[in-house]
């Protein structure tokens, strides 16, 4: 397989850390912090899949806000119900990136390769999140399917990436920690990596990822010539 000449990001989880998400929900005192913290994440792409499969659309952070309510409704939170909203959202724009995600990046960098995110959360979660780990710089542009018009994984938000960097599909590369994300930039043309930072086997309902990474830095040693 040939290189790739850009390389396309997804941010939630796959650059940044969300372990600590987990915190904000036990500091406003719900039960099963952890649990909550990745229902409410699923939840969250959950119903963003399906407004686009309706061929609708909503913003990460309304979708958020909403799934949230639901969820510490019944939950009986230690502040009033907006508040502890607020706050476990305040934590989601606080994320840091995962240790391995600088040197992995600026080594892409040096590499002579285009770096660039598609995330389908907001452009300013991810200028926040690489700004405070001082790699912005190394990326080209930090794209959103706020702008692609729908959520990844249909294919138009693949395509949307691949035509902002002025390449075909096949000349990018999605790095992402989600199999739904490996999947739907396969058929959209995509080579893809897919980052296992856990050791999960991989969902043999999709695609399969061309690379398999335990850690982002890994990522170019794969693609030297």
């Amino acid at each position: 397989m040939p290189n790739p000449s850009v390389v396309v990001f997804d941010v939630n989880e796959t650059l940044s850390d969300m372990r600590p998400v987990a915190a904000r929900f036990a500091e406003i005192g719900v039960p099963a912090p952890e649990y909550l913290a990745r229902l409410w994440f699923a939840t969250l792409l959950r119903d963003g899949f399906a407004l686009a499969a309706a061929g609708d659309r909503e913003d990460f952070a309304t979708i958020g806000s909403g799934v949230l309510h639901a969820l510490l409704a019944g939950s009986q939170p230690n502040r009033d119900l907006g508040s502890a909203v607020r706050h476990v959202l305040e934590g989601f724009m606080e994320l840091p990136v995962h240790p391995d995600v600088p040197d992995g990046i600026r080594r892409l960098r040096a590499a002579g390769l285009r770096l660039v995110t598609l995330s389908n959360g907001s452009t300013a979660v991810a200028e926040r999140l690489l700004g405070t780990a001082g790699i912005a710089g190394e990326f080209e542009r930090l794209l959103s399917v706020e702008d692609a018009g729908i959520w990844k994984p249909a294919p138009g938000a693949y395509r949307y990436a691949a035509g902002a960097c002025n390449v075909s599909t096949t000349e990018a590369l999605l790095v992402a920690a989600h199999p739904w994300d490996i999947h739907g930039a396969a058929r959209a043309g995509m080579a893809t990596a897919w980052i296992n930072r856990d050791g999960s086997p991989y969902p043999g309902h999709f695609a399969g990822p061309d690379h398999t990474l335990a850690a982002l830095d890994q990522l170019p040693g794969r693609l030297r010539p």
